[in-house]
């Protein structure tokens, strides 16, 4: 599969890249990490990168505007994104060929070429791969895709402390530390936080509830994200927070938005995944994701992982 994508990339001028909706960082990693693989490789390639942008994700990338226009006749390539629900930019249909990378179950199996490996620590360590095995055919790495790709596998795999980072990733990773690239200060854009953030980090600690079972959940409403001046988004970031908690087997972050309420499943071991998909959702065995509407239905998701913890 990985030869067949390679030869369509070779095959297209025109390449555009898309990944999920709110992204994080393996999504903005692999995305543009792909992309900057493929321009350093093929200059005269058009490649460009689409989506929602993510202020606190600039740092990594400056997405591309693009036309309706662009997609005539483009290849489109979708990263890390497992169903096309969350595809950001639904103009991903208009290409001429479409492509699936992604390391999440394979639920959804969109595409015309699907190359999914749910053993990857992440789809940027899956372009990693990809250019490995393109060397030969004239792949070629620059500093900028290194950068990217990197700071995609650092982040799904929290810093590499998840049971994601196999020996492989940390093969890939000390290949793309030789690239010139000032890893201080990517960690320091990936993981410093404004103050009210870290204000809102506090009440979080302060204020998560934890049952005898193991499963703790917080809910961050609208009222409470304005207190703090902090955006759905910012919020976000502190999901992996309650992860240091002794005793703690799952827990549930729910992030109160305009028109939803998202729900953030994390996980030390039970499988959390089946319970999103209840709602809208999936993702990881121990890291996913829904989205519901009302605040009763909270109560519910609360109940289902307490049974979870307790079996």
């Amino acid at each position: 599969m990985k030869q067949q994508i390679i030869q369509e990339i070779k095959q297209y001028d025109k390449i555009i890249i898309h990944r999920h909706v709110r992204p994080d960082p393996d999504a903005y990693g692999s995305q543009a990490g792909l992309a900057e693989l493929i321009k350093a490789s093929f200059p005269g390639k058009k490649v460009y990168t689409t989506g929602e942008p993510e202020p606190t994700l600039a740092f990594l990338h400056q997405l591309d505007e693009c036309t309706d226009e662009d997609f005539n006749g483009a290849l489109i390539i979708v990263c890390d994104t497992a169903n096309t629900d969350r595809i950001d930019d639904q103009r991903y249909k208009n290409g001429a060929k479409l492509i699936k990378i992604d390391h999440h179950p394979n639920e959804d199996a969109y595409g015309d070429l699907l190359w999914v490996d749910t053993s990857a620590s992440s789809a940027s360590e899956m372009i990693f791969e990809l250019y490995l095995e393109g060397k030969a055919e004239g792949l070629k790495m620059s500093d900028a895709a290194a950068r990217l790709i990197y700071a995609g596998i650092v982040g799904d795999t929290g810093r590499f402390l998840y049971p994601s980072a196999t020996q492989k990733t940390f093969d890939y990773a000390g290949e793309l530390i030789k690239y010139s690239f000032d890893r201080s200060e990517l960690y320091n854009f990936l993981y410093e936080m404004e103050a009210h953030v870290l204000k809102l980090q506090g009440y979080v600690l302060q204020n998560f509830h934890m049952s005898p079972n193991g499963a703790a959940h917080v809910k961050l409403t609208k009222e409470k994200l304005a207190e703090f001046n902090a955006a759905p988004s910012e919020a976000s970031l502190l999901v992996s927070t309650l992860g240091s908690v002794k005793g703690i087997k799952a827990w549930v972050f729910f992030i109160e938005e305009e028109k939803e309420i998202r729900v953030r499943l994390r996980s030390k071991g039970p499988i959390v995944n089946e319970l999103a998909k209840q709602y809208n959702g999936g993702g990881h065995p121990v890291a996913a994701g829904a989205s519901i509407h009302h605040w009763e239905e909270a109560e519910q998701v609360i109940q289902k992982l307490e049974a979870i913890c307790n079996s």
